[in-house]
């Protein structure tokens, strides 16, 4: 990576990336080919300090967040040459058990009915930060860190950035892949739909008495999904969903008591929980921005669509959109466009529209569907549960969405 400031500060790029976070990072090691072959200028913004040292022997922490990676995204990173990197620290979920509190129906989606020997993985997102940014260390781009866009402004060929590092840029295409936490969105006019859960996710690591043997847990309750994910070891990842507000106790119980609460509502089929690391809670809403590509300008990631974590998509989703845009572009080179283009990104929304509702509609219809408390949709909830898991092809339809690889 190289460092544009001082003298070099004023200058044009073909597409600057706001926020070097999972989705920014992951987009400046898709450009890696057009970087290369077709000489593009990229520049990458990133607010919060990185590791001086991304070589450094890992250091594993048992409180590490982790994301949930569908096979489908495990091939992207194939294609990307990062897989056996990232591979070191993942974990196969090779079982997904879906069940609903006090009620006998269940759903088993197992990885060798579709021949694969996984139906994801799971990796602790330091870890990808890690491997993504060695990569971004290799390449021949300008990299901004710590720094803000202090300044963002609309011009005839893309967009002026002025950033708190003194650097000046002048972007034909430029991603907001931020995390929408920048207000950057806001001050380019970009209004947000935002439908709040009034619910709240505990996330935390978990370990139990015996080995998980690469099973992900889903069970729903009437407060809310809980999951278990599978680390490496005998660790699990817990997301376990409140009402708001109900999250505090939780939050200050000691873990001897949390572990208790949480054995009995999540039950014995992961066996006893033994130990729990630090707990983290944050406000779940149903987040999508009004638009998502302007002349000159791409919204990516959570700044796009912020996901209830129930079906874990919204990485998986993201990472997609960062596979569908490098490959408008690259259609658009090949045709003369610019990066930032009406053309070009009316192709990347044609490319991402479909997937992009599917999906949102799959996660917000899992939370509404197991949120309403009737003693005839439990029922009828149950009975499908049940239904599902003895019907083959339906139950194999779900896992290759589960899998990321059917849209």
């Amino acid at each position: 990576m190289s460092d544009m400031t001082g003298d070099d500060a004023s200058r044009r790029v073909d597409i600057a990336i706001i926020g070097g976070g999972l989705v920014g990072a992951s987009l400046g090691c898709a450009l890696a080919p057009l970087i290369r072959r077709r000489g593009l200028e990229v520049a990458v913004i990133e607010a919060a300090p990185l590791p001086e040292d991304l070589h450094a022997p890992w250091q594993p922490s048992f409180d590490a967040r982790a994301s949930a990676i569908a096979q489908g995204s495990v091939q992207h990173f194939r294609e990307l040459g990062l897989w056996s990197a990232l591979v070191e620290q993942a974990a196969p979920i090779r079982r997904i058990h879906v069940s609903e509190q006090g009620r006998l129906g269940v759903t088993r989606l197992r990885a060798e009915e579709l021949d694969s020997e996984a139906l994801g993985q799971v990796i602790p997102n330091a870890w990808m930060g890690r491997v993504l940014h060695r990569r971004l260390a290799d390449l021949p781009l300008g990299w901004h860190c710590p720094a803000r866009v202090e300044e963002i402004e609309p011009v005839p060929s893309g967009h002026r950035l002025a950033l708190s590092d003194g650097a000046r840029l002048e972007a034909g295409l430029t991603v907001l892949a931020d995390g929408g936490r920048s207000g950057l969105k806001e001050r380019l006019g970009i209004e947000s739909r935002e439908r709040p859960y009034e619910q709240v996710a505990l996330i935390a690591s978990i370990e139990a008495d015996r080995p998980h043997g690469g099973v992900a847990y889903e069970r729903f309750t009437t407060a809310g999904p809980m999951a278990l994910l599978p680390l490496r070891g005998q660790a699990m990842e817990l997301v376990w969903t409140h009402e708001a507000g109900q999250e505090q106790q939780r939050l200050a119980a000691s873990d001897g008591d949390f572990l208790a609460q949480l054995q009995r509502a999540f039950g014995d089929r992961a066996g006893r929980f033994r130990r729990v690391g630090r707990r983290h809670a944050y406000p779940l809403s149903l987040v999508t921005a009004r638009e998502t590509t302007r002349p000159g300008l791409a919204v990516m990631g959570n700044a796009a669509h912020a996901l209830h974590p129930v079906a874990g998509q919204g990485f998986n989703l993201a990472l997609r959109g960062v596979m569908d845009l490098v490959a408008a572009l690259e259609s658009g080179l090949d045709r003369g466009e610019a990066p930032g283009s009406p053309a070009v990104l009316q192709e990347f929304e044609r490319r991402r529209a479909g997937d992009r509702h599917n999906v949102i509609r799959f996660s917000d219809g899992l939370v509404r569907l197991f949120g309403l408390d009737s003693a005839l949709l439990s029922h009828a909830r149950a009975a499908g549960l049940v239904g599902l898991n003895l019907t083959g092809p339906l139950r194999r339809t779900l896992a290759r969405r589960a899998m990321g690889v059917e849209r």
